[in-house]
């Protein structure tokens, strides 16, 4: 049986949640960062004052999707595994312990530099409050009651402190066996904050999971394979932990999943290949209802995967890339909007105009998953958000 097609959200018009931080947030973190004392109340207020002007941007730009730019946040997954018993976040670890043709890690490892700093489970795993509920709550109190379903929250991928491990260093073996227990936990900790989430009146939750779409890198597979592993076993077992994290959802909470290929400082990505080798599973065995993806560029290769997409879920086409300045056609970014739903309806059997109905348009990514953020200028990411508008309104006139 097809889930059922939930609409606004997602919308025509979409970003990814980062947006690029103002040099007076940027500066008193920086401070923060040098070991500066003193500056938490002040960094309080600007972020308080950030916020309430990002969230009027948006607004502005006739978004409905409004998150905070994650401006709280110093990377884009926030401090959710931190938060827990049972993880620990450690300086200067041992290089062997990650799996070195990962994207991310190899592409550090390959420039000379050694990860400077993780998060490690040490103890069992337990949910011990929620470090999402508070940025959530000053959100939702920035917008109109009518409008607070609408705003986005992005959270971090289950499967984020797991894939970058080699097996055996996840976890300690006197703490957990297996990676089924270990999973188990990781989603009872999330379920407990999607309770807490919803609870407060969240609606619109966004993972960010570059960890899948690693999945699609040849160089990444090789790495596996060299190592005796098996890595679609490994897919299997993300899927099924994000599926256990999920089960308990109210009908009404919208979740959905972004895959991106690397967002680093400067405009960075870290992997390529297109979703083919993962299309099947991650459209039809995931149960999320929208799939926010990375096609700006070759790297993230073509649309023929979303004839995988099935009727009652949607994809966002990240089309227009958050990493340059220079802007997109219009008429061609129009053309390929109509050649991913044609796509789309060859493989649900739909027609072209029932496709479209599941369709929306994106940046292919955040501007700031780093919070020093991408090569450009907040002229240039408020351009980009204008395009996506204009490119949506072109599309699905009248729709938000």
């Amino acid at each position: 049986m097809s889930p059922t097609l939930k609409q606004r959200p997602p919308f025509r018009a979409e970003h990814l949640g980062s947006l690029l931080r103002p040099d007076d947030l940027l500066d008193i973190r920086h401070k923060i960062d040098k070991g500066e004392k003193g500056l938490e109340k002040d960094l309080k207020a600007v972020e308080e004052t950030a916020i309430k002007e990002i969230v009027k941007t948006q607004i502005d730009l006739g978004f409905h999707p409004i998150s905070d730019g994650e401006y709280c946040r110093h990377m884009f997954w926030g401090t959710f595994f931190p938060g827990l018993d049972g993880f620990e976040e450690i300086t200067n670890p041992e290089v062997e312990m990650f799996r070195n043709y990962v994207p991310d890690i190899g592409a550090f490892l390959e420039a000379g530099h050694k990860p400077g700093e993780t998060v490690i489970c040490t103890g069992k795993i337990k949910h011990v409050g929620s470090t999402y509920v508070d940025q959530w709550n000053h959100l939702k109190n920035l917008l109109p009651k009518d409008r607070q379903h609408e705003a986005k929250l992005t959270l971090a991928a289950p499967n984020w402190y797991h894939l970058r491990y080699r097996t055996g260093r996840a976890y300690p073996k006197d703490v957990y066996s297996n990676d089924e227990d270990y999973f188990a936990d990781i989603a009872a900790a999330y379920r407990a904050e999607l309770k807490i989430l919803y609870d407060n009146g969240l609606r619109n939750a966004q993972f960010d999971d570059p960890n899948l779409a690693y999945f699609c890198s040849e160089k990444m597979l090789a790495g596996f394979k060299a190592d005796g592993e098996d890595a679609d076993k490994l897919l299997d077992s993300y899927i099924k932990l994000y599926n256990d994290c999920l089960r308990d959802r109210p009908a009404d909470m919208h979740v959905g999943v972004h895959l991106c290929r690397g967002n680093f400082v400067g405009s960075r990505h870290f992997s390529e290949g297109g979703y083919d080798a993962i299309a099947s599973k991650l459209f039809r065995d995931l149960n999320v209802d929208t799939y926010y993806l990375e096609y700006d560029t070759p790297r993230a290769g073509g649309f023929e995967p979303l004839k995988q997409l099935p009727k009652g879920k949607s994809a966002i086409l990240g089309l227009i890339t958050s990493k340059f300045p220079k802007l997109e056609d219009l008429a061609e970014m129009k053309k390929r909007v109509y050649q991913a739903a044609e796509l789309v309806a060859e493989g649900s059997g739909e027609t072209k105009e029932e496709a479209l109905s599941r369709l929306g348009v994106s940046p292919q990514c955040g501007f700031a998953s780093h919070s020093d953020g991408n090569a450009v200028k907040r002229e240039d990411m408020i351009n980009k958000l204008t395009l996506v508008r204009k490119l949506a309104n072109e599309i699905w006139p009248n729709q938000p």
